[in-house]
């Protein structure tokens, strides 16, 4: 079995704690480890997993994948195409290393799902179905009559499986039409995760969507590896529809079959799903981080930075990051994304951007800025070099506060320790390593008419960035 995981999209309905370059699936909400992680660690001890992921997320995946020790092949889509596209990359990887009869176990890497032992059961219920050639989907037993999801109908038993016949599949239903799913009993959350043969699903997008089969093979006519990633043509992958897997495959196959699982699954669409996920205490709250809560009732409370202190209030959600402060009513939460589109219209930095930025050689966090000034604070891993480049409008200033910094500046490559600073002029060709055991930490103080991070230009990098 070929586990694939699905790991793009923004989501924008946990903003501000999620933003475009550092969305859900790469944050701990359930747990110390990300819900991409999660997802891997459910799996138990596998071989290898396909990680289907854009390109501004590609270092974020790998070192997510290298701190839990999970060797990955990881798919660099070039834009966003849905669903479809992800799987059919990954479908032709691998039939073209003669794996095209293993099964490909399809997943979102966003997904909470709290009964493991009931999954993993519900996995060794697919297998010998998708490994006869049949496309299995998981249908999630409803708790209560939801307006956010898909549904499928179940028809009779196929053969003497766990699994059924699918009668259809459904759109998000009105409340009173989820109410009468539910009464029925026969109606499932659409879950989104699958399992089938890589050649069968090959087959069956090509019967239904041959235009987008021929868009991915010519996408991975020629792959190229760099590093730990696997580029397909962009211009290829670029004319591909936008479809998910679903409406190109699923809703149309003769050959589809759901398979029921009771899980404690949730796909965590918002602040309100996970304040119902949480362990709360005795007033119904749910908060994370330094807060004191008082008279309050029903509420989700985080604070990721600083004192957060609440009075008199009842069923709120409050979200509170170094830059951006959200306060809403539980009941209008599905309506963030409504806020997140007004900011990005605004062009303010805080839809796509977290104040702390992360980056392939380690991190940053914008503590002060000015009209011509700018103070960060670096930290740079073990082993890890930023490029080697100059700035045309700035000149920065280094202070080491902890570990040890080989710089390059000019000609020239030195040392500089703790309490220990250096100056770099503007427009100097310069350099920043992190020779030592322990994390680099440093104030970089940024000076000039223009501050932006355009201001780079890279001679060498051994992330692939100049």
């Amino acid at each position: 079995m070929i586990p694939v995981i699905l790991s793009g999209g923004s989501g924008t309905r946990l903003w501000p704690l999620s933003r475009t370059q550092y969305p859900k699936q790469f944050l701990p909400l359930n747990s110390q480890l990300s819900m991409l992680q999660e997802t891997v660690s459910r799996l138990g001890e596998v071989e290898d997993v396909a990680l289907i992921c854009n390109e501004e997320h590609r270092f974020l995946a790998a070192e997510q994948m290298r701190v839990i020790g999970q060797p990955c092949s990881i798919f660099l889509e070039p834009v966003g195409r849905n669903t479809a596209p992800a799987i059919a990359l990954a479908a032709l990887d691998a039939v073209s290393k003669g794996k095209g009869t293993e099964c490909l176990l399809i997943l979102a890497a966003d997904h909470v799902i709290e009964n493991e032992a009931a999954f993993q059961a519900a996995v060794c219920q697919a297998e010998p179905l998708a490994s006869k050639g049949m496309l299995v989907t998981f249908g999630i037993v409803p708790q209560h009559a939801e307006t956010g999801y898909g549904y499928i109908q179940a028809g009779h038993t196929f053969e003497t499986s766990s699994a059924f016949n699918i009668k259809q599949f459904v759109e998000k239903p009105d409340l009173d039409t989820a109410r009468a799913y539910l009464e029925s009993g026969d109606f499932y959350w659409n879950s989104g995760m699958f399992m089938f043969r890589a050649d069968r699903y090959l087959e069956e997008l090509g019967k239904y969507r041959p235009d987008i089969l021929q868009a991915c093979q010519n996408a991975m006519s020629a792959p190229a590896q760099d590093m730990d990633f696997i580029r397909v043509d962009a211009e290829a992958f670029s004319l591909c529809p936008d479809e998910s897997v679903d409406y190109a495959v699923m809703e149309k196959t003769e050959s589809a079959v759901v398979i029921p699982l009771d899980a404690g699954w949730s796909d965590l669409g918002s602040w309100s799903a996970l304040w119902e996920l949480k362990e709360k205490d005795a007033e119904g709250n749910v908060t994370e981080g330094d807060v004191i809560a008082l008279e309050t009732r029903d509420s989700l409370i985080m604070s990721k930075d600083r004192l957060v202190t609440t009075l008199g209030l009842s069923d709120l959600i409050i979200i509170d990051t170094p830059d951006a402060l959200l306060v809403a009513d539980k009941n209008h939460i599905q309506d963030v994304k409504k806020i997140v589109a007004q900011i990005k219209d605004a062009g303010r930095s805080e839809s796509f951007q977290h104040r702390e930025v992360y980056r392939p050689w380690g991190k940053y966090d914008s503590i002060d800025m000015g009209d011509r000034y700018q103070v960060k604070r670096i930290t740079v891993k073990p082993g890890a070099k930023l490029s080697l480049q100059k700035h045309h409008h700035r000149a920065e200033h280094w202070i080491v506060v902890e570990g040890t910094a080989s710089v390059t500046k000019g000609d020239e490559t030195f040392l500089v320790t703790e309490d220990q600073s250096t100056y770099i002029p503007l427009g100097e060709v310069h350099c920043l390593e992190n020779p030592g055991k322990v994390d680099l930490e440093l104030i970089e103080i940024q000076s000039g008419s223009y501050l932006g991070e355009d201001d780079i230009v890279r001679f060498e990098d051994r992330y692939g960035r100049a």
